[in-house]
C-alpha cells in the first residue's frame, strides 16, 4: 500500500536527476566512478595529492542537508524517523561497511554507475543489494 501523504515522486525524480547528472560529470571530467565506498576508502591510508578532494567531496555530502534545509522554505524537510536504537544503526552501518568492501563497492558505484556502464559485475552487486535489503526488510517486519 502507498503512503499517499508522504510519496514524493517529483523531489525523488529530481534527486535521482541530480545523482546522474552528478556522477556522469564526475566520470567525465575527473575520470572516477562516484562511489562513496570508494571515495571513503581512498582516505585510508590517504595517497600524496588525492586526500584533498575526496575530503572535501566528503564534506560536500554532508553539509548539503543543512544549506538545503537553510535554503529550503519552513517545514518543507522533515526530520526522518528511524525505528531503531543507536546500537542497530552502529551495527548496520559497519555491516555495510564490510559489505562494501567485499563486493568492491556501494549502492552509488554498482547502481548507479556500474549499471550505465553495462557492467555485469554491478548488475550482480546491485541485485544482490536488492535481494538482502529485502531479505532485511522481511525479516524485521515479519519475523523478529
Amino acid at each position: 500500500m502507498i503512503d499517499w501523504a508522504h510519496f514524493t515522486p517529483w523531489a525523488s525524480l529530481s534527486g535521482g536527476v541530480l545523482i546522474g547528472v552528478a556522477s556522469a560529470l564526475f566520470i567525465l571530467l575527473h575520470g572516477r566512478i562516484l562511489g562513496i565506498s570508494g571515495i571513503l576508502g581512498g582516505l585510508l591510508p590517504p595517497k600524496a595529492n588525492d586526500a584533498t578532494w575526496r575530503i572535501t567531496f566528503l564534506l560536500g555530502l554532508f553539509a548539503a542537508p543543512f544549506v538545503f534545509s537553510a535554503l529550503a522554505p519552513a517545514g518543507y524537510m522533515q526530520m526522518p524517523r528511524i525505528d531503531a536504537s543507536y546500537t542497530m544503526l552502529i551495527v548496520a552501518g559497519l555491516m555495510v561497511g564490510i559489505g562494501t568492501r567485499y563486493g568492491s563497492g556501494c549502492t552509488s558505484g554498482h547502481g548507479v554507475c556500474g549499471l550505465s556502464r553495462l557492467s555485469l559485475r554491478s548488475l550482480i552487486a546491485t541485485g544482490t543489494f536488492m535481494v538482502a535489503g529485502f531479505a532485511t526488510v522481511y525479516m524485521i517486519r515479519h519475523i523478529l
